[in-house]
């Protein structure tokens, strides 16, 4: 910042000359007046959702509870509430205990790349909860500097080869190892001194020729080591005298990723998902074809996002679609969660006129907020998926200098 130059006027010592009760009235009258800006800057969001509130509950007894997932302050925040009992009580809603309430109201403070993004989640009896959504451009009386970020984003290379790598499926334990899904193979990884070492191949069968933008799928299974999807065909493991594999021909969906049960179908002779989905979530049983899906667990449903052939995120809870239309995301995304948290967040390539790069993000409500550094990849990103238990996540990426694919695995841990 640019250094201020005062002319020679000697009148620092004035403030220490002034009496102490003096000092303190004028102090008082600093922060005052500081408040008093705060205020005015979340007036209209405060008033907007109070509105909303009890419009959604009518006079009554509500119990109040505030989560600050943005750069607000603290400060900030008491300011918010104070401000949201006040408007509640003058449309007569009290703000009491939680065993004398009739209704619950969570609000959660978040922020997207662009506004601050408030949601009170109403919770009135077994009734379904009504959802109450204000956003708020940033304040120019709030200091915008910001720690930096919760999450930290690894990457940690596990294989490299010239043929396109589909997806991989890492098998912890002693040795560790790693099955890599290829256009014509499931190859067998064993890790040596943190280096992968050729172990096995399984050729695949198909029937006619795969697409030419190929992709692909493999899963561990309970009761078989594994099963690996590709459009039109589906390899099981098998162990008899050792381990092989089947293929046939298979319209079956792909798992989409954690072990929620929602799988979908996709297209034979093309790179996407067809959007219907199997067996659905909740009433809603399909979406617009899409190229990938994270699930995103809440207290009481999940969260799908989807994102389509469309160029946008479409968002899906079992009742309602909404579309996130000003994400610049690319194709890929996947769900992960981190040891240190409870909740799942999303990995995303955010749109960037420099080299690729990947970012988590997490969904307090309906807009992405970042909780990561971006993470630069030094190619094209050409798979992304989620590990099954939702720890680790894969990456594939063609390198521009050596056109090599190399698959890294990524996961997530909170920043101290």
């Amino acid at each position: 910042m640019r250094r201020l130059r005062y002319a020679a006027v000697y009148n620092s010592r004035i403030l220490q000359m002034l009496p102490s009760s003096r000092a303190r009235w004028f102090a008082c009258l600093v922060l005052l007046f500081s408040q008093l800006a705060f205020a005015a800057d979340w007036q209209k969001p405060i008033t907007q959702l109070a509105g909303k509130i009890s419009a959604a509950t009518g006079p009554g007894v509500v119990a109040l509870d505030i989560t600050n997932r943005s750069s607000i302050s603290a400060a900030d925040v008491e300011v918010i509430r104070r401000g949201i009992t006040t408007e509640l009580a003058t449309a007569g809603v009290r703000v009491w205990q939680p065993e004398q309430a009739a209704a619950t109201v969570k609000v959660t403070l978040s922020e997207n790349l662009d506004n601050y993004v408030w949601v009170a989640e109403i919770q009135q009896g077994t009734s379904e909860p009504t959802i109450a959504i204000v956003s708020a451009a940033r304040p120019v009386s709030v200091a915008t500097t910001q720690s930096g970020p919760a999450m930290a984003l690894h990457a940690t290379p596990l294989i490299s080869q010239a043929e396109p790598i589909l997806d991989v499926a890492v098998l912890e334990g002693t040795p560790r190892r790693a099955l890599v899904l290829s256009g014509s193979s499931v190859t067998i990884y064993v890790f040596q001194d943190n280096h992968g070492v050729r172990a096995q191949t399984l050729p695949i069968s198909h029937e006619g020729p795969f697409p030419r933008d190929l992709r692909g799928r493999i899963i561990f299974r309970k009761d078989h080591l594994f099963d690996a999807y590709l459009p039109g065909t589906i390899c099981h493991s098998t162990d008899a005298g050792g381990l092989g594999m089947t293929c046939s021909h298979s319209d079956d969906p792909w798992p989409l990723g954690i072990d929620s049960g929602l799988s979908a179908f996709f297209a034979p002779a093309r790179n996407f998902f067809t959007g219907v989905l199997s067996p659905g979530i909740g009433k809603q049983k399909s979406v617009v074809p899409f190229y990938s899906a994270a699930g995103i667990p809440k207290d009481k449903y999940m969260l799908w996002l989807f994102s389509g052939t469309d160029g946008q995120l479409h968002l899906l809870d079992g009742i309602n679609q909404q579309t996130a239309g000003r994400l610049r995301w690319g194709s890929d995304i996947a769900g992960i969660r981190a040891p240190c948290r409870p909740d799942w967040f999303v990995l995303a390539a955010p749109a960037s006129d420099e080299e690729e790069s990947l970012q988590a993000f997490e969904f307090p409500d309906r807009e992405p907020v970042a909780v990561s550094q971006k993470l630069s990849i030094s190619g094209s990103l050409t798979a992304f998926w989620t590990q099954q238990n939702g720890e680790a996540a894969i990456a594939v990426y063609q390198s521009s200098e050596t056109g090599v694919y190399e698959a890294l695995q990524l996961t997530l841990t909170c920043n101290q």
